[in-house]
C-alpha cells in the first residue's frame, strides 16, 4: 500500500526500516523523520506521518510480541519514553514564545 505519494514509500519499504532498527536495538525510540532519513528521503507535505506513526506503533508491537519482550522489559522501556516526553515537554514550556519576546 502507498503510504507516501510524495515520495512514492509503501508500508512495505516502510516496514523493512523499522524492523532494521529493532534488529540494532529493539528498545529504541523511532519517529518518522528517522524513518525517512534511513531511506535518504524526507516528509515534503508530512500529510502521511500520523499513518507512518500508526505503522512504527504496529511493527513495534509485532516485533515484540514475536520476540516474547517480558512485561518488566515493556514497563522499563515506557518508563524512559514517558521521562524522555517530560523532559522534552519541560523544555518546550520553559522557551519563550514569539509573542513574549520584547524587541
Amino acid at each position: 500500500m502507498l503510504v507516501c505519494s510524495c515520495n512514492y514509500i509503501t508500508d512495505a519499504e516502510i516496514r523493512e526500516v523499522i524492523t532494521n532498527f529493532l534488529d540494532e536495538d529493539c528498545w529504541q525510540l523511532i519517529v518518522p523523520a528517522k524513518v525517512y532519513h534511513a531511506m535518504e528521503k524526507r516528509g515534503r507535505c508530512c500529510g502521511c506521518f500520523p499513518n507512518v506513526v500508526d505503522i512504527i506503533i504496529q511493527t513495534t508491537e509485532e516485533y515484540h510480541a514475536r520476540r516474547h519482550s517480558t512485561e518488566a522489559e515493556i514497563f522499563d522501556f515506557m518508563s524512559r519514553l514517558r521521562k524522555f516526553h517530560e523532559e522534552n515537554r519541560r523544555a518546550d514550556i520553559e522557551r519563550r514564545q514569539k509573542s513574549h519576546r520584547a524587541a
